[in-house]
């Protein structure tokens, strides 16, 4: 099975050259959408601008000069522009399903998110390196709440590679347990047409850290426009077991939302063979 899963994830991981190769060729020029006061959209680059007219060149090679007086609003897009096709970039490229990619925010940038409704989780992106992230469990009627504390730092950037360690921490709000957690570190490769992520985390409780690692194997593929297949894989040391998870991501410009399945190798064959994930993140700041 692990084998399995390995193979899995290369085989993805080939069928998504194309579109790294794509990327590569896409148009370089920042993209922006302006918006007019009668409710026009156009969706392209801009040519040249002063006090009077913007110089606008659409997706569909249309120039055009537009008035300032006629202009609501302009904003910049994160996305690619392949074979006249603007693509919009997942928002929520920092992370897969509960798992982070080895990807940083930007300085500025964060997003809230939400798992299960119940557990709210917010990250502020610092110096394009730095991520700060936590959250606490709103469980209603539980005498004891959960929270996590999840710093992560991105000292190593390529184009296409982006290397991460950090830490989550788990505790109760009461009570004197110590707590218990991971150290990781991970990861990830691709663009955001598709990107595969490893990385390698050691549990710890009670103050000790883990002789052995788990593992973790996870893909994210675009299937549209606005729609990605996301995989996230755990192979915990010593046991023969596998957590595995699939499912899709549907994005826009500012929200993300994960729906999956998530299955144990060791699963009881009664009732529905999944265990359902929801997530959802809202994200801010400059693109």
């Amino acid at each position: 099975m692990r084998y399995l899963l390995v193979a899995l994830i290369f085989v993805a991981l080939e069928f998504s050259q194309p579109a790294f190769a794509q990327q590569d060729s896409a148009h370089a020029a920042t993209v922006h959408r302006i918006v007019l006061k009668d409710g026009s959209e156009f969706v392209g680059t801009i040519q040249s601008q002063d006090s009077s007219q913007v110089g606008f060149l659409s997706l569909s090679k249309i120039e055009m000069r537009i008035p300032r007086e006629q202009i609501s609003t302009i904003v910049r897009l994160s996305g690619t522009v392949v074979s006249g096709e603007f693509r919009q970039a997942d928002p929520n490229y920092t992370r897969l399903f509960f798992a982070p990619t080895g990807r940083a925010l930007k300085s500025g940038q964060g997003y809230f998110s939400t798992y299960y409704v119940f557990f709210p989780f917010l990250a502020v992106g610092i110096g394009d390196v730095l991520t700060l992230a936590g959250g606490m469990s709103l469980i209603p009627g539980a005498e004891s709440q959960i929270f996590y504390i999840a710093p992560k730092i991105t000292p190593f950037h390529l184009k296409n590679f982006d290397l991460s360690a950090g830490v989550l921490y788990i505790n109760v709000t009461s009570g004197s347990a110590s707590g218990v957690g991971i150290v990781y570190g991970i990861g990830t490769y691709g663009t955001s047409d598709g990107a595969v992520t490893a990385g390698l985390g050691w549990g710890f409780a009670e103050g000790e850290l883990s002789n052995k690692p788990i593992l973790l194997l996870g893909g994210e593929f675009r299937i549209t426009r606005n729609i990605k297949f996301i995989t996230e894989n755990w192979i915990p040391p010593g046991i023969d077991l596998i957590v595995y998870s699939f499912g899709i991501r549907f994005f826009g410009e500012s929200l993300a939302a994960d729906l999956g399945f998530i299955r144990p190798s060791k699963f009881g064959s009664s009732g529905f063979p999944f265990i359902p994930w929801v997530g959802f993140a809202y994200n801010f700041g400059p693109k």
